[in-house]
C-alpha cells in the first residue's frame, strides 16, 4: 500500500478512467465534472489504485501528467484523493472543496498540504 503523501509536490501521471461528463459506474447518478483517474501500479487503502482529482483542465482527458498540490483524506472511509493540476497552477482548500462537493460530500475530509 502506497503512502499518498509521497505524491504530494511531485509530478504525477494519472490514467483518466472517467473523463468530464461520464457517469459513475455504480452510481449513475452522479456524473463527473473534472476529470477523475488513478496512478497506474499503485495500492490505495481500498486495495484498488491511487485516485486522482484533476483540477484546471476543462475538456475531457484520456491521461495527463501533472503537479500534485494536496491530498484529500478521508476521515471515514479508507481512501485517499490525490488534486492534480498543470504546472503553474494552484488552487485553494475551498476551491477545491468545491470542485471535488460531487462526490465528497458524502464523505468526512480533510485536505492536506506540504509546507
Amino acid at each position: 500500500m502506497v503512502n499518498s503523501l509521497n505524491f504530494l509536490n511531485k509530478t504525477i501521471d494519472v490514467i483518466i478512467d472517467r473523463p468530464i461528463g461520464s457517469r459513475h459506474p455504480k452510481y449513475p447518478n452522479i456524473i463527473y465534472p473534472i476529470n477523475y483517474g488513478y496512478v497506474p501500479n499503485t495500492m490505495s487503502g481500498d486495495n484498488e489504485e491511487l485516485d486522482c482529482y484533476i483540477l484546471g483542465i476543462s475538456k475531457p482527458l484520456t491521461n495527463f501528467t501533472g503537479l500534485c498540490i494536496a491530498i484529500i483524506h478521508r476521515l471515514n472511509d479508507n481512501d485517499d484523493k490525490l488534486v492534480i493540476v498543470p504546472d503553474g497552477l494552484n488552487f485553494s482548500d475551498e476551491a477545491i472543496k468545491t470542485q471535488t462537493k460531487f462526490q465528497e460530500k458524502y464523505f468526512e475530509s480533510e485536505i492536506i498540504r506540504k509546507n
